[in-house]
């Protein structure tokens, strides 16, 4: 097949998107699939060997959003694509799957960002039923839309989008492995974060007001505990400001295997954000082998079974965090435990098997749009 894959984020952008893209191209080219890459950045014109289109964009919060431009037609019209994959799509990706109906395109419309849940975070709540109006507006001309849960679906359809089905995230079992907890670098970072062999309870992610890792304070009266925080973003410098750095140690972002072990030199994993669709670093933590605690709300629910791979709090209940962080730190039987079960949840999602099943949904959306018009 020849896929044209428009995005909102690539390169050097690091983000759950951009992840999943990567992943997803790595699989086109093992498969010996043609494909073409249309984004707001890129580092090099080539990417695997895929040709890298990078289209007009402005920078909204630190992140580059993409503009509809005459250069994303003529891409996609000059690589004459048999599907495009348009992943978390928004004002580039409007255009892409508007151009997708109008040509006959088939396009499969990846949901990945909860973007009005997160302009509620930043204050901007009142624009809700204007953004679920856009939501619709942008994944109703897909071909197809794929969720990333059953929840997240059922809200795309309570929404009024048409043709939505479920596709997940793999993960790296083999890069995320609790092996590597005995290796150089975890260790010399478990040095640095808690030197006394205090409990390391860590985040990993974008730095940003919907991650609201500042809940981290909430935590800080936990006697013997430090805690790591691995990512950069917008909110990196208020954090720092804000958590003590005899506490708390920031490494800026990491990648491979620097990021591998930065998991594994963690006790615990925490994640605070009540707006995931997903929650693709919970899955890294699950494969480090950690214990996760996470709201109960959103893409977490999907990823954390209560009491045997982690610990699903409710985010509005005071000190709920602090409560399961506590617990676990008094019980290591029950964080190993806990961490082993996590690992077997999850050894079999590989990226591999994941995007196997993208390939079926490409061949559906495929057929779906050789159907007569009228059975849209």
């Amino acid at each position: 097949m020849r896929i044209a894959v428009v995005t909102e984020s690539f390169l050097p952008q690091v983000n759950g998107v951009t992840t999943s893209v990567l992943r997803v191209l790595e699989t086109l080219r093992q498969r010996g699939h043609e494909a073409i890459v249309i984004a707001p950045t890129t580092p090099s014109p080539r990417h695997l060997g895929f040709a890298v289109h990078r289209v007009p964009s402005i920078p909204i919060k630190q992140f580059p959003v993409a503009m509809p431009s005459r250069a994303v037609i003529d891409a996609i019209d000059d690589f004459a694509p048999d599907v495009m994959h348009v992943a978390a799509p928004f004002l580039l990706g409007r255009q892409a799957i508007l151009h997708g109906a109008r040509t006959g395109i088939p396009t499969v419309a990846i949901y990945q960002t909860d973007v009005a849940g997160y302009l509620q975070r930043y204050g901007a709540g009142f624009a809700r039923p204007a953004l679920d109006r856009l939501v619709l507006a942008i994944h109703e001309p897909a071909t197809l839309t794929l969720a990333p849960t059953p929840t997240a679906a059922t809200a795309l359809r309570e929404l009024g989008v048409p043709r939505v089905g479920v596709w997940g995230r793999g993960v790296d079992s083999e890069l995320f492995h609790p092996r590597r907890r005995t290796s150089p670098g975890a260790a010399a970072l478990r040095a640095r974060a808690a030197p006394d062999g205090e409990l390391l309870i860590g985040y990993v992610g974008r730095l940003a007001p919907e991650k609201q890792v500042g809940r981290l304070s909430e935590l800080l009266r936990m006697p013997r505990t430090r805690f790591l925080v691995v990512g950069d973003g917008p909110d990196r410098a208020r954090l720092a400001a804000e958590l003590p750095a005899d506490r708390v140690t920031f490494t800026g972002r990491l990648e491979a295997l620097e990021l591998a072990e930065a998991y594994a030199a963690l006790d615990v994993f925490v994640h605070f954000g009540t707006e995931e669709t997903f929650g693709q670093t919970i899955q890294e933590a699950q494969a480090a082998g950690l214990p996760v605690i996470a709201p109960a709300m959103g893409g977490p629910v999907h990823l954390i079974e209560q009491g045997r791979t982690g610990v699903l709090v409710d985010p509005a209940a005071p000190g709920a965090f602090r409560a399961a962080a506590g617990a676990l730190a008094a019980d290591p039987a029950r964080r190993a435990a806990m961490g082993e079960a996590a690992r077997r949840s999850v050894v079999g999602r590989s990226w591999q098997a994941n995007n196997a099943l993208l390939l079926d949904a490409y061949r559906d959306a495929q057929s779906v749009a050789r159907m007569p018009a009228v059975a849209l």
